[in-house]
C-alpha cells in the first residue's frame, strides 16, 4: 500500500508540472484572471459533490450542514490569499517559462519558515536558514543565468509565492481547525469570484479556442480535481515528510514538460540554479524527517 501512495503522489507531482505548460499556453493568449476565474470556478463545482458528501456523512442525522462563523472568515482570507499567490503567478508566466515558474513557485517551502520568524516570531531551525540561502542563489542563477538581469516574469512568480507562503500559514494555523473539504470548496470560490470579478473590468473577453479549453479543463479537472482526491487517499499511507519530497518534484517535471511541449531550453547556470532550488526544498524538510509533523494538505491549492 505505502509503494502505491507513492505512486500515485509521483504521479501527482507530475500532473501538477505538467499544468505549468497549460498555464503558460493560456498566459501567450495574455488571459490572466478570467483564465483563472473560469478554471477555479471549475475545480470548486467538481470537488463541490465531494464536500457535500463529506459532509452528509460527518451529520447524517442533519439535512443543513452548519459550518462555524470562524470558517467562513478564514475561508475568505484564504480564498484571498490564493487569488493573489495565482494571479501573480498567471502573470507571471505570460513572461517566463513553464520551468521558471515550477522552480520559483516551489520556493513557497523555503519562505514558510522565514515568515513564521518575522511575522510570528517562531525561531528558525539552522537548516532553513542554509535552505534559504541556497534557494536565494538558486533562483538568482535560474531567472539570470548570472547575466544581472533579471526577468520580470520571473520577480511575478516571486511574488506569488510569497503569497502562497501566507496562504500555507493560514491553512496550517487556522483551517486545520475546521473540515477540510468543505474549506478547500469554500476558498477556491472566493479565488474564482475575485478573479472573474477582476477578469471583467481588466481583461479583454477571453478567447475560447480549443487551447484555451483544454487548459482550463486540464488545470481544473486534473492539476486540482482530481490531484485533490488522490493526494488526499495517498498522504493516509505516506508520511508528511516523505510527500513533501515527492511532490516537490513537480519543479522538475515543470521544466521536463515544459522542454518537451514547448521547447524550452535552460543553461548551465540555469540548470545548476534549478538544482540549488530542490536542494533547498528538500533540505527545509529534512528537520521534519523523523518527527513528521509536516502537513501539505494545501498544496494542491497552489495549483
Amino acid at each position: 500500500m505505502r509503494l502505491k501512495a507513492d505512486l500515485t503522489l509521483l504521479v501527482v507531482s507530475i500532473i501538477w508540472g505538467s499544468a505549468f505548460v497549460a498555464q503558460r499556453v493560456a498566459g501567450q493568449m495574455g488571459s490572466v484572471y478570467l483564465f483563472n476565474g473560469a478554471r477555479y470556478l471549475l475545480a470548486a463545482l467538481v470537488v463541490l459533490p465531494l464536500a457535500i458528501r463529506v459532509g452528509r456523512a460527518s451529520s447524517p442525522t442533519s439535512q443543513v450542514m452548519k459550518y462555524p462563523r470562524d470558517q467562513y472568515k478564514w475561508m475568505f482570507v484564504a480564498g484571498f490569499l490564493l487569488f493573489l499567490g495565482s494571479a501573480f503567478q498567471q502573470a507571471g508566466l505570460v513572461y517566463t517559462t513553464a520551468g521558471n515558474a515550477g522552480f520559483i513557485t516551489s520556493l513557497y517551502v523555503v519562505l514558510v519558515p522565514m515568515a513564521l520568524f518575522f511575522v510570528w516570531r517562531e525561531k528558525p531551525h539552522w537548516i532553513s536558514i542554509v535552505a534559504v540561502g541556497l534557494a536565494g542563489v538558486g533562483a538568482f542563477l535560474l531567472s539570470t543565468g548570472g547575466r544581472f538581469e533579471v526577468k520580470p516574469g520571473d520577480v511575478l512568480e516571486l511574488f506569488g509565492a510569497l503569497f502562497w507562503t501566507f496562504h500555507v500559514i493560514v491553512l496550517g494555523k487556522f483551517a486545520s481547525k475546521f473540515e477540510a473539504m468543505s474549506f478547500s470548496v469554500g476558498q477556491l470560490f472566493v479565488c474564482a469570484i475575485l478573479n472573474l470579478g477582476v477578469g471583467i473590468f481588466a481583461e479583454p473577453m477571453m478567447t475560447f479556442n480549443w487551447q484555451m479549453v483544454f487548459a482550463i479543463s486540464y488545470t481544473a479537472l486534473f492539476s486540482l480535481g482530481l490531484c485533490y482526491t488522490l493526494q488526499v487517499w495517498a498522504q493516509r499511507h505516506t508520511p508528511p515528510a516523505d510527500a513533501a519530497l515527492i511532490l516537490s518534484l513537480e519543479s522538475v517535471f515543470a521544466v521536463i514538460s515544459g522542454w518537451l511541449i514547448l521547447n524550452e531550453r535552460l543553461g548551465l547556470l540555469q540548470i545548476f540554479g534549478c538544482v540549488l532550488i530542490f536542494i533547498a526544498v528538500a533540505l527545509s524538510q529534512f528537520k521534519e524527517w523523523n518527527s513528521g509533523t509536516i502537513d501539505h494538505d494545501h498544496l494542491v491549492e497552489g495549483r
